[in-house]
C-alpha cells in the first residue's frame, strides 16, 4: 500500500512552519490551554512570497496518532512571513465596561519544515520539528508531535458550515471566480492548495501519520538549528522585547 502511495503523490510545495499562541486578554503568565485565546500556524512557502497566518480551532493541532480532526480558517495572507509579525503584537484598547485592557503578544511555540503532498487526489499536510530541541508542556498542551501530518481540505464558503464551525458572513473568503470554480460545487476541495490563499479561507484538518517521513518515503528537509539565531525570529522579524522566546528553546509556559 506504501508503494502505491508513493507511486500517486506530488509534492506541491515546502517550506518553514512555525507554531505560535497568544494569551487571554490580561494574562500575562498562561500557564495551560485555558489561559491561550488563539493558536496559530504559520506557512511560509519557499521560493515564493506570501506566508499564511492561520488560526487553529480548539487552541491545538488534532491528534494524529488518533485521527482528530479541527477546523481553522486564515487569519492573514502576506507577502512575507515578517509582514504577518504586526498581527502577532500587543495590543491595547479600551472598553466602556472594564476600561484599558491588554491583549498579549503573540509567543512562538516551536518551528520547523513541512511540506504539503497531493495523495491520491487528497491534500496531506505534514511536518518535523526542528526547536525546541525537547519538547516539552508548551508542545504537549498544543499537540505539537515531533512530526506529524494531516489530510487537508478547504470548505466551499457558498456551503453551509457544519453545527458549531465557521466564521461569520462578513468573515468568510470571497474567492475570485477562477479559485471559487475549483470546488466544482462540492461541500470541500482536497486537491489545491492555493485555496489557502484568500483570507478567511476555511479548512479541516484531520490527523492522519505519526510519522509522515517514514509513512510517505519523504524528507523534510530538518535541521540543526541555531538556538542563539532561530529561523523563527529571523523570517517574522521577533524581536525578543516584545514577545517571550522560553516557549521555542525550552518548552516551557511563558
Amino acid at each position: 500500500m506504501a508503494s502505491k502511495d508513493r507511486q500517486q503523490m506530488e509534492i506541491v510545495e515546502r517550506g518553514d512552519i512555525f507554531f505560535l499562541y497568544r494569551p487571554r486578554v490580561g494574562q500575562t503568565d498562561p500557564e495551560s490551554l485555558s489561559d491561550v485565546q488563539r493558536f496559530f500556524v504559520v506557512l511560509r512557502p519557499e521560493h515564493a512570497t506570501k506566508a499564511r497566518l492561520l488560526v487553529v480551532g480548539r487552541k491545538r493541532l488534532p491528534d494524529a496518532h488518533e485521527h482528530e480532526r479541527n477546523w481553522g480558517f486564515v487569519g492573514a495572507i502576506a507577502g512575507s512571513a515578517a509582514a504577518l509579525e504586526k498581527d502577532l503584537r500587543e495590543e491595547r484598547y479600551d472598553t466602556k465596561t472594564r476600561g484599558r485592557q491588554r491583549l498579549p503578544a503573540a509567543r512562538p511555540a516551536g518551528e520547523g519544515r513541512y511540506l504539503v503532498a497531493l495523495l491520491n487526489g487528497q491534500l496531506h499536510l505534514s511536518y518535523a520539528l526542528e526547536l525546541p530541541e525537547r519538547p516539552s508542556e508548551v508542545q504537549r498542551a498544543f499537540k505539537i508531535a515531533p512530526q506529524a501530518s494531516f489530510a487537508l481540505s478547504v470548505k466551499n464558503p457558498e456551503k453551509p458550515s457544519p453545527p458549531g464551525f465557521g466564521l461569520g458572513q462578513a468573515q468568510e473568503p470571497d474567492y475570485p471566480d477562477r479559485l471559487q470554480r475549483e470546488f466544482r460545487g462540492r461541500r470541500f476541495a482536497r486537491e489545491d492548495i492555493t485555496l489557502l490563499d484568500v483570507q478567511g479561507a476555511e479548512f479541516i484538518l484531520v490527523g492522519a501519520r505519526t510519522d509522515p517521513e517514514k509513512a510517505y518515503n519523504v524528507e523534510l528537509d530538518v535541521e540543526k538549528e541555531d538556538e542563539r539565531h532561530p529561523e523563527m525570529l529571523r523570517e517574522l522579524k521577533m524581536a525578543k522585547s516584545r514577545h517571550p522566546l522560553e516557549p521555542l528553546f525550552s518548552g516551557e509556559w511563558a
